[in-house]
C-alpha cells in the first residue's frame, strides 16, 4: 500500500499523451513544461508556428524530465484546422490521455468603465451609448469563438482519441481540464463584458460536457481550472505587488498580495491528469489566491 502512494505513482505521467492549446506562451507554457517535465509527451498548439517551435526547442535543450513538448499549429476557431491536428495526432499516436483547453483573448475592453470623472460616465444615457457604440457583435463574436465554443469543438473532435486513452493503464481514465478564468466566476464586469461571460459560458460548458460524458458512459473526465491574477499576454509579462490588484481590479485587494507561479497552475493540471486526479469529475478549481474568496463571485 505504501508504495502505492508515493508521489511517483499517484502523480505518474510517464507516457501520457498531452495536447495543451494555446502552449507556446504564457499559462499553457507553464503548464505544458509542467506535463513534460514530468514524463509526459505535450503536443503545443496555436495559430503561430515560430512560438511553438521557440519554446519546444527550449525545452529540448534544456533536458528537463523524460517528456517532450512537440510544436503543432492549430486554429481552435476552426473546423478543418482541429480536424487535421486530430488526424495527425491518430495517426502518430493512436490516443490521447490529456487535454488543455487553454487558448484564449481578452476580446473588447472599456478602459474608461472605472473611472468615475470620464465623461461616458457621467449619466445612465452616456454609459449605456459608450458601450453600446464601444463594442460590436463580430468582437463578441470572435472572442466566444476563441474562449467558449473552441473548448467545445477540440473536446469533441478529439474524444474518440480520448477515449481510447483511458484504456491502456486500468483504472485510469483521460482528463480534459478547461482553463477558464476568475473572470467567469464573479459579479464584476473588470471592464471586459464580453471576456467575463466567455468565461463564465465556458465553465458552465465544462460542467455540461462531464455530466454528459458521464451519462453516455464516455470514459473521459472533464474539469476546470479557474486562475486569478497570472502573468500573461493577457495582462504583463512581469507582475510587481503594486500591479497585482491593476490586474485583478477588485473590489477588495487579493489576499495572497501576488501573481500565481507557474508551479501552482502546472501542479493543480498534473492532479487533475494523473491518478491522484482520476476521482475528480466536473469541478472548476479556483487558483486565485483568495480572489473570489473576498470578492462578489457566483461560487
Amino acid at each position: 500500500m505504501a508504495q502505492s502512494l508515493r508521489l511517483d505513482k499517484v502523480f505518474d505521467l510517464k507516457g501520457r499523451i498531452a495536447l495543451v492549446t494555446g502552449g507556446g506562451t504564457g499559462i499553457g507554457l507553464s503548464i505544458a513544461q509542467g506535463l513534460a517535465a514530468n514524463g509526459a509527451k505535450v503536443y503545443i498548439t496555436g495559430r503561430r508556428k515560430e512560438p511553438l517551435e521557440k519554446a519546444a526547442s527550449a525545452f529540448s535543450s534544456q533536458q528537463n524530465g523524460e517528456g517532450a513538448i512537440i510544436p503543432l499549429v492549430m486554429d481552435v476557431t476552426d473546423r478543418p484546422s482541429i480536424a487535421d491536428a486530430r488526424d495527425t495526432l491518430a495517426s502518430k499516436e493512436g490516443k490521447l490521455h490529456i487535454l488543455v483547453n487553454n487558448a484564449g483573448q481578452v476580446g473588447p475592453v472599456s478602459p474608461w468603465f472605472e473611472d468615475p470623472n470620464a465623461p461616458q460616465r457621467q449619466s445612465p444615457e452616456t454609459i449605456g451609448r459608450a458601450l453600446f457604440e464601444g463594442e460590436s457583435f463580430e468582437g463578441w463574436s470572435q472572442l466566444y469563438n476563441v474562449n467558449t465554443f473552441s473548448v467545445f469543438f477540440v473536446t469533441t473532435a478529439l474524444l474518440g482519441l480520448l477515449a481510447k486513452g483511458s484504456e491502456d493503464v486500468p483504472g485510469y481514465t483521460s482528463s480534459v481540464v478547461n482553463i477558464t478564468s476568475v473572470s467567469g466566476s464573479i459579479k464584476l464586469s473588470q471592464n471586459h463584458f464580453a471576456y467575463n461571460s466567455s468565461k463564465g459560458a465556458a465553465s458552465h460548458l465544462s460542467k455540461m460536457l462531464a455530466t454528459e460524458l458521464a451519462l453516455k458512459n464516455v470514459p473521459v473526465r472533464v474539469n476546470a481550472i479557474s486562475p486569478g491574477v497570472w502573468e500573461s499576454e493577457m495582462t504583463f509579462d512581469n507582475i510587481t505587488p503594486e500591479l497585482v490588484d491593476k490586474v485583478g481590479k477588485g473590489l477588495v485587494p487579493v489576499p495572497a498580495r501576488r501573481p500565481g507561479s507557474a508551479g501552482e497552475i502546472a501542479g493543480t493540471v498534473i492532479y487533475l491528469s494523473s491518478p491522484a486526479g482520476c476521482y475528480t469529475n466536473g469541478q472548476e478549481i479556483a487558483v486565485d489566491g483568495g480572489y473570489c474568496m473576498v470578492n462578489p463571485s457566483t461560487k
